[in-house]
């Protein structure tokens, strides 16, 4: 009995001893593998400030433009700066998420007016107009005014563009130069294009950083002439970017107002009523009907000229057997009388 207790106790100590040098072995395992991938772990905590800390912009940069997979990207602060409360992003994609932070909402603002002034008030209203876009550190991109019948300005249109701070402020003031008829107002919302701009033009220029020290130490003709080809076509990129930004920079800069402007339209009421007033319906009724009857007559004149050929041919051919006729009558008797 006693020999069967000693065997199961050198059986478990065995075993505990054999589980005690695996358990050992993997934690052995794992701290190897932790100092081969450079994470250090402090109680399950990974501080991505120590990460960035040996990474500088322009290795980044290059890194993004290899092909490298970057899951942490995070600035390190400056010495004494207070971090407290900042957000450090960790995953892919992350400088695009903070560049939309930083990046105000782009709006573009439109408004069309239509606006009716008193009689003989056009001229001075319409100078209004272009005053008060000056007055608010805008100006008058177009204009076009019409007549009326007897020559005087009574309509038009004007194009301001004014400072996008002063937009609702012009518009209350239009209002006020006379009866609103119309208004309209389109806000578009460019921050998602403005932001992609933004983030195109700064991979872009870390390529042309690049390529512009390749080319410093490119050693053949070829190779320099390769890397002049790919940089003009990185820079014509930057360009065309740089263009729709300021294009998108102006736009959100400066609100346009199309403004409508045009006086009261005269109502004219019928005055021929009377004796002479019939005599003048009268005439101008004779006079509609004439023109009537001369416009059928010209459209069917080449029918007529046709028709009017053909019974003088009928008429000259009847004429001749009529003739003939009569002389072989008159032929007859006188051999009668012989």
């Amino acid at each position: 009995m006693k020999g069967k207790i000693l065997k199961l106790s050198i059986s478990a100590i065995s075993a505990l001893l054999l589980l005690s040098f695996i358990i050992s072995g993997c934690a052995a395992f794992r701290s190897g593998v932790a100092q081969e991938m450079g994470i250090e772990e402090m109680d399950g905590q990974f501080d991505s400030r120590e990460a960035a800390k040996g990474y500088s912009e322009a290795e980044m940069a290059v890194a993004v433009e290899e092909g490298a997979s970057v899951t942490t990207i995070a600035e390190a602060p400056a010495e004494g700066e207070d971090i407290s409360g900042s957000e450090l992003y960790t995953q892919a994609g992350s400088a695009d998420i903070a560049t939309a932070q930083a990046i105000s909402t782009k709006l573009i603002k439109n408004a069309s007016i239509q606006i009716e002034v008193k009689k003989g008030e056009f001229e001075r209203k319409f100078f209004e107009v272009a005053s008060l876009a000056e007055q608010n550190n805008g100006y008058v991109s177009n204009s076009q005014s019409y007549s009326d019948s007897e020559g005087k300005m009574t309509s038009g249109v004007i194009t301001i563009r004014i400072d996008k701070n002063n937009f609702d402020a012009v518009l209350n003031k239009l209002k006020e130069m006379g009866t609103v008829i119309n208004v309209s107002i389109n806000v578009q919302d460019v921050t998602q294009e403005y932001v992609d701009n933004e983030s195109r033009l700064r991979n872009l220029e870390a390529q042309q950083k690049r390529l512009l020290e390749l080319m410093e130490k490119s050693a053949t003709v070829k190779d320099s002439i390769e890397v002049q080809r790919e940089l003009s076509n990185i820079e014509g990129q930057i360009e065309v970017i740089k263009g729709r930004q300021n294009y998108l920079d102006n736009l959100i800069a400066f609100s346009t107002i199309d403004v409508f402007l045009s006086e009261p339209q005269p109502i004219t009421e019928p005055s021929d009523g009377g004796f002479i007033g019939a005599i003048k319906r009268g005439a101008r009724g004779a006079l509609t009907v004439l023109r009537g009857f001369t416009m059928v007559l010209i459209a069917v004149s080449p029918i007529l000229v046709i028709v009017a050929i053909i019974l003088i041919i009928i008429w000259q051919s009847l004429r001749a057997r009529y003739r003939k006729r009569a002389r072989a009558k008159l032929e007859q008797g006188q051999q009668i009388k012989q």
